[in-house]
């Protein structure tokens, strides 16, 4: 476990800012040119970006870059309580800076990449935010948690995790897996449509796959 330094909280805040420019930024510039950077291309931009910041800055703050990783930390008891409230804001904070800076540089295009249900179906989205977000914190307990996995894969596994998850339910939900990630274009472009949804289902699928992780290592007894 690490100590919390205020370089962690900092790692946070740059890693937030970087998963919301490079992610929105590349949802926006697929509408401003038609196109050309796809569904797919998207999806890769998002699971591309999450693998090089969790080799960057892993190390530093232990790489959550989303509101519901940390509080899934720590409910299961790998986070200290101090820590939290620091995280969640640097989180906030730089995923917000990225977005304004995207509405200031592109303007208020495709929403600034903010996740909304298609066709306004609340619980579809729900649940299916809600199941991905557990497939995505599973694979974090099991590949960058768990002391028995293979070391040196937990960035690609949980990158491709996010790629994967966005290539195939992006279309319904967004596929944010993350409430920082869906909050800061909500708040710049200033739609709160569903912003509720984007909070309550990632936070539930994470502690869902803790819950689910506790069992399966004897209440996290085997993973350290």
């Amino acid at each position: 476990m690490k100590r919390f330094t205020s370089s962690a909280a900092l790692a946070e805040a740059i890693g937030m800012f970087i998963l919301v420019f490079a992610g929105t930024g590349a949802v926006m510039v697929n509408q401003i040119s038609q196109g050309a950077v796809t569904h797919l291309g998207i999806s890769f931009v998002f699971g591309a970006v999450v693998t090089a910041l969790i080799y960057s800055l892993g190390h530093i703050s232990g790489a959550h870059f989303n509101p519901a990783v940390t509080l899934a930390f720590w409910s299961s008891g790998f986070l200290p309580r101090h820590q939290v409230l620091p995280y969640l804001l640097a989180q906030l904070s730089g995923a917000t800076l990225a977005s304004v800076l995207l509405r200031l540089s592109l303007g208020r295009v495709a929403n600034l990449g903010a996740t909304l249900p298609l066709h306004d179906n609340w619980l579809q989205a729900f649940v299916l935010e809600t199941v991905l977000t557990f497939i995505l914190m599973f694979v974090i307990f099991g590949s960058g948690l768990d002391r028995r996995a293979p070391i040196g894969f937990a960035g690609l596994a949980i990158g491709l995790t996010v790629g994967l998850e966005a290539a195939c339910m992006g279309p319904i939900t967004g596929a944010s897996m993350n409430p920082a990630r869906s909050f800061a274009p909500a708040l710049v472009a200033m739609l709160w449509q569903h912003q509720w949804l984007y909070w309550a289902a990632p936070i539930l699928g994470a502690q869902l796959a803790a819950l689910v992780y506790s069992r399966l290592s004897n209440g996290f007894r085997d993973v350290q």
